[in-house]
């Protein structure tokens, strides 16, 4: 162990102690807010719906934190702890070649990652939807789902990873940015691709039918000239109770999607108000924003990877024994977001923006008034709080807090 082991240890405390604090205030303030329907929504949410909301939160908070805190100790084992260099010892004695060394260790340790978030997740979905009414993914569908990511990770991620570590064992010092320029290149094909040929292996898509609703959207898109390759619906109701809508993809594999379950809770001026406010998103420019600026931070986060390739103290402070180019990539991957952390309220605070801007772009197109209406119905079937704890929603939440957000558009009506 090494000073910088000691800033690692550090700053992971802090994050930890971060993130007890900030779930100890939101449940709390959840708890206490639980027995009375904010004023905004008197009438309009009966409080035994408010009162499953509140529940429901506290419960996914608590399992949260939890798995959370377990997240951060299986970090220390697997970095700190020696689990990584004991996996790079077992892979190293199978006497590979530089490149199959490197792809066969991140693979394993991401494929042990993944089996070890297994339990979690059977919790979260089967335990803890089930127990709310949101469940409907049948064990068959989790573990068919489970097996196209794995194999998904292994024809996509593993020629992918091999191509990366090529370029940064012989690019030289510059691997870097032939790293960044492949991953900016893989990242716009997956946007372009996704629509028509990732999607489609976990959810039917079936185009929206001829209707009022059909005629009503097809009416906003030439108003506000968004052009797409079609109106789809998804078969969300397959896995959860959960409503939603967005839009995918770039050029011309744009699509505008509508989960199955929304459609059923909204009425049509209501279902035009939600796809303004996505359309919104685009016609504002947020999403080549964010792109631009995961661009840019990626960019900058290699660049620094480059310098951390050929400092000894980085792997020894990690627990690492040898230094390899995919030691790097693999402790800088697991790392970062420990250094990250405390950025998390300004990345927050960027897309809470980008949401009031896309509220304002549905208010002009559809009216703020059936925005607030589908807004409402969603808070309810979704079991969304309507009282978050003001500082946690701060911190975390990409989405304004339910009051603040009807309020808003209240004042633009």
């Amino acid at each position: 162990m090494n000073s910088f082991s000691i800033v690692f240890l550090s700053l992971l405390a802090i994050m930890q102690a971060v993130q007890m604090w900030l779930s100890w205030r939101h449940l709390r303030h959840v708890r206490s807010h639980r027995h009375a329907v904010p004023a905004p929504f008197k009438g309009k949410i009966l409080l035994r719906a408010h009162k499953k909301a509140a529940d429901y939160t506290v419960t996914k908070g608590r399992f949260g934190l939890l798995d959370a805190t377990l997240g951060n100790l299986l970090l220390v084992l697997w970095t700190v702890g020696g689990g990584l260099d004991f996996l790079d010892q077992t892979v190293r004695a199978a006497d590979l070649n530089p490149l199959l060394t490197g792809t066969v260790f991140m693979l394993a340790a991401f494929l042990i990652m993944g089996v070890l978030d297994i339990p979690a997740s059977l919790y979260l979905t089967f335990v803890i939807e089930q127990r709310f009414g949101f469940n409907k993914t049948t064990f068959k569908t989790y573990v068919a789902d489970l097996a196209k990511q794995t194999a998904l990770l292994l024809v996509i991620g593993a020629p992918l990873l091999m191509a990366v570590l090529w370029l940064m064992l012989e690019m030289g010092a510059l691997w870097w940015l032939y790293v960044w320029l492949l991953w900016t290149g893989f990242t716009l094909l997956m946007v372009w691709a996704y629509p028509s040929v990732i999607a489609p292996l976990f959810n039917k898509f079936t185009p929206l039918a001829k209707g009022k609703v059909q005629q009503r959207i097809q009416t906003l898109l030439k108003r506000t000239g968004f052009k797409t390759r079609g109106i789809f619906v998804m078969d969300g109701s397959r896995r959860s109770a959960h409503g939603n809508a967005y839009f995918t993809g770039f050029g011309k594999t744009k699509r505008i999607v509508f989960y199955d379950t929304l459609l059923t809770s909204l009425r049509e001026k209501e279902i035009e108000a939600v796809l303004a406010h996505e359309l919104g998103h685009f016609k504002r420019h947020h999403v080549l924003k964010r792109m631009l600026l995961t661009f840019t931070l990626s960019l900058a986060g290699l660049a620094l990877l480059g310098w951390l390739l050929r400092q000894d103290w980085f792997f020894h402070g990690l627990g690492m024994n040898h230094a390899s180019t995919y030691a790097a990539l693999t402790l800088f991957l697991l790392a970062s977001p420990v250094f990250t952390f405390l950025l998390s309220p300004i990345m927050a605070w960027g897309s809470r923006r980008h949401e009031f801007e896309a509220d304002n772009f549905a208010a002009e197109q559809s009216g703020a008034k059936s925005l607030v209406s589908a807004l409402v119905k969603l808070y309810k079937e979704n079991a969304s709080t309507l009282t978050p704890d003001p500082i946690y929603s701060a911190f975390y939440d990409s989405h304004p807090p339910a009051p603040v957000r009807i309020a808003h558009l209240r004042g633009l009506a």
